[in-house]
């Protein structure tokens, strides 16, 4: 998994395993099983490795049954499943399917994933995309310092091949200059923008009592990823220089 340090990921998982192990209590006059690890030995290493599973198994905390009458059922079990997740992935991925690259949804641009993560955790998929182009929209508007236009005008203003005006920030993809590529990219944002809010955003708005696959809603995280990377990699010219 691409960013993750499988090795690393194993052991704090195996930790966390081996401390919510039920074993019978030390003292004979107590009957039953209890963790092998203290209330706060284990609420430390869930912290760490709850962001594990986020990444293994985003669903994990509606996927996972958990069991009232055991204490860190859920999380047990959700370890257990992302170990061998782990261990097995290169076996599962060349049996399952062609061996294909993957793309995870928490390794795309940080607007965009941070924009869709809660949502997207517990399977609201349109809300989660929803909510992305919603920060990506108020990044840019950061990012130019302008909150009197949004969306498609801000991209195709914020792009646009006019020299900067007071009150109007440009973004430049490459240094200006008078050659087809520099017009190429900018228009090339422009349009993505322009397809991102026509054929992503505004669609989704007009849906809100259906739902999205995950497969279709990850390729919309990656197509706002794209653009959330060209915003966040370009300079800003202000009236009179660039910053």
């Amino acid at each position: 998994m691409t960013g993750l340090n499988t090795e690393w990921a194993r052991k704090e998982l195996d930790a966390l395993i081996h401390l919510t192990e039920l074993v019978p209590h030390p003292s004979p006059n107590v009957i039953g099983s209890f963790p092998r690890g203290s209330e706060e030995d284990i609420a430390a290493q869930a912290q760490v490795v709850e962001q594990i599973l986020d990444r293994v198994l985003p669903r994990w905390r509606v996927e996972v049954p958990d069991d009232e009458y055991t204490a860190w059922a859920r999380h047990r079990e959700a370890a257990t499943r992302a170990r061998a997740q782990l261990k097995r992935a290169d076996e599962i991925r060349q049996n399952l399917g062609d061996d294909a690259p993957e793309i995870s949804a928490a390794d795309l641009h940080p607007w965009i994933w941070s924009g869709a993560r809660s949502l997207w955790q517990s399977g609201h998929y349109v809300q989660a995309v929803r909510d992305a182009v919603t920060k990506l929209n108020a990044e840019t508007q950061n990012k130019v310092g302008r909150r009197d236009v949004s969306e498609t005008d801000l991209f195709k203003q914020a792009f646009s091949l006019d020299e900067a005006k007071p009150g109007k920030s440009r973004l430049r993809r490459m240094p200006p200059e008078d050659s087809d590529t520099y017009r190429s990219v900018q228009r090339g944002a422009m349009s993505l923008a322009e397809g991102v809010f026509a054929g992503i955003r505004n669609p989704l708005s007009h849906e809100a009592d259906q739902e999205l696959s995950e497969q279709v809603a990850l390729e919309y995280l990656a197509a706002l990823s794209v653009l959330a990377r060209w915003v966040d990699e370009s300079n800003v010219e202000h009236a009179g220089g660039t910053s």
